[in-house]
């Protein structure tokens, strides 16, 4: 692969495009966590794996850096991606330091943000929900249990998951997973940054 000149000023003198995968590859269970939860938050970002190397300068002389991931938001918006656990961070910032400002300079040129995504951003409720609701994106939905529930919810003000599922004249477990199958494809609308529960409110988008 050719190398493609940047910037003077930046301090790099080439990076090189890697892998393009929809399917984000991932090489600890931090990235694999950040992958689920960037998929969770917007269905249509395409992440792309270890998208670019850097090449640039030190005074102990050449190094090279390559970036986790590139994301690329559905609302237009790019990002340079770095996940890393905060004790390597600490331990290791010194070095680390020089490889990011490379980053974040070419993101800047390149209309794009660079983001350094720790396990404080990642391990967070919208993580937990993620995993439970993501198998159910796809998972198959009873239309005629969820027509009941979306005239319950027209009929009463934001009810919670609970009401829900003790009104409607069905069987428990058919009411129970078609509103978590519609919390996942988004029919139903919620606060996904908290723990659900029967206690969640839930509203029509």
């Amino acid at each position: 692969m050719r190398r493609i000149p940047l910037s003077r000023r930046s301090h790099i003198t080439g990076f090189q495009a890697l892998s393009v995968s929809r399917a984000a590859q991932h090489e600890s269970a931090l990235e694999r966590d950040f992958v689920m939860l960037t998929t969770f938050r917007d269905a249509a970002a395409e992440i792309i794996s270890q998208p670019i190397t850097f090449a640039f300068y030190e005074d102990s002389g050449p190094r090279r850096y390559t970036p986790d991931y590139l994301v690329h938001w559905s609302d237009g918006r790019s990002e340079l991606i770095e996940v890393k656990y905060r004790a390597d961070l600490r331990a290791n910032w010194r070095h680390l330091r020089p490889a990011f400002e490379t980053a974040r300079t070419w993101a800047r040129e390149h209309h794009a943000g660079f983001r350094i995504a720790t396990e404080r951003g990642i391990r967070c409720p919208m993580l937990l929900n993620a995993r439970r609701l993501l198998p159910l994106r796809t998972a198959p939905l009873d239309d005629g249990v969820a027509d009941e529930v979306r005239a319950a919810v027209r009929a009463l003000s934001e009810p919670t998951f609970g009401e829900l599922a003790a009104m409607l004249p069905r069987d428990r477990a058919s009411v129970l997973g078609a509103l978590w199958r519609m919390i996942a494809r988004a029919d139903l609308r919620t606060d996904l940054t908290v723990p659900l529960g029967f206690h969640t409110r839930l509203a029509l988008p």
